[in-house]
């Protein structure tokens, strides 16, 4: 977590300016992407999960990587969870909670027929990054003198991460002919979508902590993903008031 210091006032402007810069293109990024990517299925790709029947292992695992590796929100909340990890096993032991968690309500609730409002998830997934965020900054620590666990924390919010996945996966009826082994498939697709995702973080993550700019902006960083979750929150209320 960042640590609280002294510094000088230029300093401290100059930072508050990049961090308005920073949040300003957060708000942008999250409007942007935030009806495009957030546990949607692109268009053509709804057209052929509603076509097909039967078992398609491959197309579905492609899917299922594709929703990985270009849904925001699952990355965001990826980032925050390994921001301040740097041993491969903690890393490793944090994003297997959140992959048991999203696997296991993807899976059963699209087998079991199962959804959330969709606007409502999206809404506690936008609420994720934010806490994430938070965790990341002290703010638990400071404000309420105690520390949430972080291994429940993820756990919990991977399953969220599931509903929001299954939700949109049932509003498509998939064809009942193959759905086991289909979905077993699109899940072994989300992860591998996962590690290829992870792998691309940890290398940026690597060459950055390797600079003096590291600590200098790990508390933007971290802001401008808290307004990124604090606008995806707003928009799926906002699209869930209107619908």
């Amino acid at each position: 977590m960042i640590q609280a210091f002294n510094e000088p006032a230029h300093t401290l402007g100059a930072r508050w300016r990049l961090s308005l810069l920073y949040i300003l293109v957060g708000f942008a990024l999250a409007l942007w992407s935030g009806s495009a990517f957030a546990h949607a299925v692109a268009e053509g790709d709804k057209g052929y999960i509603q076509e097909i029947s039967g078992v398609h292992l491959t197309e579905f695992m492609y899917l299922g990587a594709k929703h990985m590796v270009t849904g925001y929100d699952h990355i965001l909340f990826l980032l925050g969870i390994i921001f301040f990890l740097y041993r491969m096993k903690h890393i490793a032991l944090y994003v297997s909670l959140f992959a048991i968690g999203h696997s296991t309500t993807m899976l059963l609730g699209v087998f079991f027929d199962f959804g959330i409002n969709s606007y409502i998830i999206d809404a506690i997934i936008g609420f994720s990054i934010v806490y994430k965020a938070l965790d990341n900054l002290g703010a638990f620590q400071r404000w309420f003198g105690f520390q949430p666990n972080t291994k429940a924390a993820t756990l919990i919010f991977g399953f969220c991460h599931g509903f929001g996945l299954a939700t949109k996966i049932i509003e498509y009826n998939v064809s009942s002919d193959g759905l086991l082994p289909n979905l077993l498939a699109f899940n072994v697709g989300v992860e591998l979508g996962q590690l290829l995702a992870l792998a691309a973080i940890l290398i940026v993550m690597g060459f950055w902590r390797r600079t003096d700019s590291f600590w200098r902006h790990a508390y933007t960083a971290n802001v401008v993903m808290m307004t990124a979750g604090f606008v995806l929150i707003g928009y799926q209320l906002t699209g869930w008031a209107v619908a």
